[in-house]
């Protein structure tokens, strides 16, 4: 019988993989905090429609990429293709958005699209999010971009570098989709079959497009910032003015305009050249249009979502990934069917005292056991056997410098040594 495999597109996070991800996520659920953000946990699918209206039914995620089901009562239900939509939606059903505002949301979660895997693209993937509701004011699209840059610079994340544009709001934009539909209009044959799908419902996405020709008729297309109204210039001078007086470098980049249809005014994006063509470590922006389309208030919000997949790789490629600790404080070892009871019932109440304890639950020799503690990284280890039992006193071991020290065999004793 051929053994199972793993589904297409997905990924085994294995144990020595996951303590990074778990130092990693320590590290971002901290910074988030630090800023007055407050984990959300939300359902891994919603129904279909949330995703329809809220991300855009034009959009290739709705079109093309969501797991879509049908729910034995007849309802349509999607994995969740990204967090934004479905945190507006926990905000709005629970009342969220008549606290304290502005209100300030994360979330580390897992999310699921159809594409084509590739390296730094998975079917399943994480994202660390962040979402702040409540004010419209470019402080608050300071407050999530510099949440994430300090959170790059405490990894000590060099190669990177952040985006910033603007694609206006409902008073600039229809100038600015005429004026690209006209431009593309003029290169139409020359467009992929899905940029001429986009021309007429959705011309903002073919900046957005990969294709190499697309992207060549893109570069004369025209500018977002010349098409904004006063209001939205006004906005991302002063967003500008933010990031200069923390000193954040950026690049003013026309080409960023995002993939959800929920975005409106600032838009940003922190790429890493170094990992190829998935370079987009996180992206956000402003959608203050997207609790008043799935059926809240008018509110607005800005946010992002950060890719733990590619954060991952960048620090890897720069050798700055966490190192987690994960070997045990102490590993007891033992000689004999006494030793052997004693070490399971010392390793017990050592725990119970907050000690990470091993011990050997496969009847193996001494040599096995040291050889199992030193592959698995234990810091000490103690050797019980007939005459250590005696004594009531063993010799506790330090594997990384090699120091020994008597130590009495009782685990409030061990644990006062070890703190």
């Amino acid at each position: 019988m051929n053994p199972i495999k793993k589904p297409k597109g997905t990924l085994d996070i294995l144990p020595e993989e996951s303590a990074v991800w778990q130092a990693l996520e320590d590290k971002i659920r901290k910074a988030a905090r630090r800023s007055g953000f407050s984990e959300i946990r939300v359902p891994t699918f919603e129904f279909t429609e949330l995703f329809c209206r809220g991300v855009g039914d034009t959009t290739d995620v709705v079109n093309k990429e969501m797991y879509t089901f049908t729910d034995k009562d007849g309802s349509s239900l999607s994995l969740r293709p990204e967090g934004t939509a479905g945190v507006a939606r926990a905000v709005i059903e629970n009342g969220l958005y008549a606290g304290a505002l502005p209100l300030k949301l994360f979330y580390l979660s897992n999310f699921f699209r159809h594409e084509k895997p590739q390296a730094g693209r998975t079917r399943e993937f994480w994202q660390f999010g962040v979402e702040l509701y409540g004010s419209g004011s470019p402080l608050a699209d300071a407050e999530v971009i510099m949440l994430a840059d300090g959170l790059f610079r405490s990894l000590g994340l060099d190669n990177i570098t952040l985006r910033i544009n603007s694609i206006g709001d409902g008073k600039c934009r229809p100038e600015f989709r005429r004026a690209l539909i006209e431009y593309f209009e003029g290169h139409a044959e020359s467009l992929c079959p899905t940029c001429k799908e986009r021309l007429h419902k959705n011309p903002l996405r073919i900046l957005d497009c990969k294709n190499p020709e697309c992207k060549e008729i893109s570069k004369g297309a025209p500018k977002t910032l010349d098409h904004l109204c006063e209001e939205c210039g006004t906005h991302f001078e002063e967003l500008k003015k933010c990031l200069d007086s923390c000193g954040v470098k950026y690049v003013v980049d026309p080409m960023i305009v995002r993939g959800l249809d929920y975005y409106n005014g600032t838009v940003f994006e922190f790429t890493v050249d170094s990992i190829g063509a998935q370079s987009t470590v996180c992206g956000g922006g402003r959608y203050d249009t997207l609790l008043g389309s799935i059926g809240g208030p008018d509110m607005p919000a800005v946010g992002f979502g950060m890719g733990i997949t590619r954060l991952i790789r960048a620090l890897e490629d720069e050798g700055k990934l966490p190192s987690p600790d994960t070997g045990a404080d102490i590993y007891v070892a033992s000689l004999g069917e006494a030793a052997r009871a004693a070490s399971f019932k010392l390793a017990q109440e050592l725990r119970s005292a907050g000690i990470n304890a091993d011990y050997d639950v496969c009847a193996r020799s001494l040599k096995a056991q040291m050889k199992y503690a030193d592959k698995t990284g234990a810091k000490n280890v103690m050797v019980l056997g007939d005459n250590e039992l005696a004594a009531g006193e063993a010799e506790l071991k330090d594997l990384r410098s090699g120091e020994k020290r008597a130590a009495k065999i009782d685990a409030r004793s061990i644990a006062e040594m070890l703190a």
